[in-house]
């Protein structure tokens, strides 16, 4: 899940200095890919033996509980201040509450593969809505271009051709939705958090527990406590929590302060590549030509919507 994806990274702030890292950051850059790109096979098996918002409440929970030990040993606080505290709730329903629930509906009807596939059309919805929220934000040939080109990705990924035949539209909705959910939860937090005194982990360990508190009150509401606890797929929500939610927030706040948010942010291309293989390998799931061909346009269009004008010499 990326830099507007289906893992959250830290909202803007003040970032303290981090200690030299033990690990080269291209390890770290593969094992972040990895993390992210297994997400949506554990999301699969994490919906085999419970309820979506069960799935969600869970992974939120773990999430929550890494970054609380995480602040715990690096002394941080929670951010103060009333008005701060309910941008981080918006901010957790735009870009953790609503998407994993989304993905985890979508994951009933559609295969993880699919799922991944439209996690990585956020740099499109993105850029699109740049265009129209955020007036420093020019258009460029290049990133109109690569708009377009990502748009054809995912038609034919969805095999438009054929009349959308034997695709869920359904769950596929529910996937780009959740996809849509996250650059708009940037924007919003671009406009209400981006210089605020707090530390990354601070705002984002705030954003975590509000999005599990959110869980905690919905999931109740609509779903009822399993008789029996599927060893299995807790196992995958306790993964998908504590490594794909908490975790990887950890190891891209160290990407983003080494190699900056340009490097950082292409995790976002790998993510399905390897969730397909993970899908495909491990559970079996189908493989169509059209699938990765329209993976690869889509992935291609993304990098150029990413592009930025070179600066006047």
């Amino acid at each position: 899940m990326s830099s507007v994806t289906a893992t959250t990274p830290a909202p803007a702030g003040t970032v303290p200095a981090p200690a030299r890292p033990r690990l080269d950051w291209r390890l770290r850059f593969g094992a972040l890919s990895l993390i992210w790109g297994f997400s949506f096979l554990l999301i699969k098996v994490g919906t085999q033996g419970y309820a979506p918002f069960q799935v969600t409440f869970g992974r939120l929970a773990f999430g929550t509980a890494v970054l609380a030990v995480a602040m715990a040993v690096r002394r941080e606080r929670l951010p103060r201040g009333a008005r701060t505290w309910g941008h981080l709730a918006v901010a957790g329903f735009l870009l953790n509450a609503l998407p994993f629930s989304l993905f985890a509906f979508a994951e009933l009807t559609i295969p993880s593969t699919l799922a991944g596939i439209c996690n990585a059309t956020s740099p499109l919805w993105g850029m699109a809505l740049s265009l129209v929220a955020l007036s420093e934000d020019r258009p460029t040939r290049v990133r109109v271009a690569g708009l377009g080109l990502g748009f054809l990705g995912v038609l034919t990924v969805l095999g438009a051709w054929q009349g959308f035949e034997g695709l869920d539209a359904r769950g596929t909705a529910l996937a780009l939705l959740a996809s849509l959910s996250y650059p708009v939860g940037w924007i919003y937090v671009r406009r209400t958090l981006a210089g605020n005194s707090h530390s990354n982990l601070s705002l984002t360990g705030g954003q975590l527990l509000l999005a599990t508190v959110q869980l905690a009150v919905v999931t109740p509401l609509f779903t009822t406590l399993p008789t029996t606890f599927a060893v299995g797929p807790l196992l995958a929500i306790a993964a998908l929590g504590m490594l794909g939610t908490g975790l990887a927030v950890l190891v891209q706040y160290g990407l983003v302060a080494e190699v900056g948010p340009t490097t950082g942010q292409m995790v976002t291309y790998f993510v399905p590549v390897i969730a397909a293989a993970a899908g495909i390998t491990l559970l079996g799931e189908p493989l169509t030509w059209s699938t990765p061909i329209g993976a690869a346009i889509v992935l291609a269009g993304a990098a150029l919507t990413q592009a930025r004008p070179k600066p006047p010499a």
